[in-house]
Order: C-alpha cells, then sequence, then structure tokens
C-alpha cells in the first residue's frame, strides 16, 4: 500500500497520467529504466517511469486509494518500508516511509525516452559516480 497525497494525485491528474502505468523505481543505475548513478546513489535517488502497459519486470503493485496504477519491484522494495507515501509540495515530488524522508526530489520520466537513452548510452547527469 502506497498512500498519494491529494496534491500528487492533482499534478498527475494535471499532467495527464491518471490513466497511465506509473513506475516507482530506485534509480540506482542497477534497473532496466535507471540512468542515474551507480553505488553512490543506491536507495536514495527515485524516479517515476511512465509507462501505456504494465511491465512485467515490475510486477508489484502498490494498491492505493486514488485507484493509480503504481507498481514497483522486488527489488525495489528492499528500500521503502512501511508508511510509503507520494507528495507534491513546493514544485517537488518527495517519497518518504515511516522512518525516513526517501527522495524530496523524485523524477518522472517516460519509459520509452528513458529506454532509448539507455540504447544510446546515456545517463542522467551524463556521467556515472
Amino acid at each position: 500500500m502506497i498512500t498519494l497525497t491529494d496534491a500528487f494525485v492533482a499534478l498527475v491528474q494535471e499532467k495527464q497520467l491518471a490513466d497511465k502505468v506509473i513506475v516507482l523505481i530506485t534509480d540506482d543505475g542497477g534497473g532496466k529504466y535507471s540512468l542515474q548513478g551507480g553505488a553512490c546513489s543506491i536507495g536514495t535517488t527515485f524516479t517515476l517511469i511512465i509507462l501505456d502497459a504494465p511491465d512485467p519486470d515490475y510486477p508489484v503493485r502498490l494498491e492505493n486509494k486514488a485507484g493509480l496504477a503504481i507498481y514497483t519491484s522486488d527489488y525495489d522494495l528492499i528500500f521503502m518500508q512501511d508508511g510509503l507515501t507520494l507528495d507534491f509540495a513546493n514544485a517537488q515530488i518527495s517519497l518518504k516511509d515511516n522512518a525516513h524522508l526517501l527522495d524530496n526530489s523524485v523524477r518522472i520520466a517516460d519509459g520509452k525516452a528513458v529506454l532509448a537513452a539507455f540504447m544510446q548510452g546515456t545517463t542522467i547527469n551524463g556521467e556515472t559516480c
């Protein structure tokens, strides 16, 4: 279960993403859609990947009261504890659980564009750590 604040749900609706599949990833260089960092960013950077259909590599559905299709993987769940919440405030998306602020600048990225960039060897910052 993930809690989505009203502000986060409004952002998703404003960006016309409510009918899309959203994949929550730990953006640490280890996953299919991860273009960020490497060992230095494990568990500290998260991204919301937007897809047209579910990806079988991310089979864990994060149930939520808004009814949004949000998925993740067993690997990514390692970094998330009870009380997982996505919020939008001060022009930034944040992700927290009961014990930690996990990321106060969660990105949104198009899954197709990320895979195309990956095929070209591109990282989000143009470098790895």
